[in-house]
């Protein structure tokens, strides 16, 4: 137990060195941005989208749900990681190494993978029956 409350100081003591790091050293609006950033897209773009995804396989039958369900969370997250780099966010004119790939292409195989998996997935619990 002595151990455990030494260590909760630590991290504590840690966590106000950063604290004070960010109030005194750099802008704190930008960091507040960047950690409410995340928790605003998390709560009002990924849980409405995930929530309207499992209504709209409400229809499936009940052995359909899961994979079909699993396959939109995938293609969802894939999408939402290669989205910034499609968008070309950070790309610039006098650095062409910076994003240099066709991410578009990427993405799309990736989303054909995840479909075909998820087809494969669906024909396989069809076959157990």
């Amino acid at each position: 137990m002595k151990g455990r409350i030494t260590l909760y100081a630590v991290g504590g003591a840690l966590i106000l060195l950063g604290l004070r790091g960010i109030l005194t050293e750099s802008k704190p609006r930008e960091w507040m941005v960047w950690f409410a950033g995340p928790v605003l897209v998390h709560d009002f773009v990924l849980v409405p989208a995930v929530l309207l995804a499992g209504a709209l396989t409400a229809w499936l039958p009940v052995a359909c749900r899961r994979p079909v369900r699993a396959g939109l969370m995938v293609a969802g997250a894939l999408t939402l990681v290669a989205l910034p780099m499609m968008l070309s966010t950070g790309r610039r004119p006098d650095n062409p190494s910076i994003l240099p790939l066709s991410y578009g292409r990427s993405l799309a195989v990736l989303l054909a993978l995840a479909a075909a998996l998820t087809v494969g997935w669906l024909l396989r619990k069809r076959t157990q029956k």
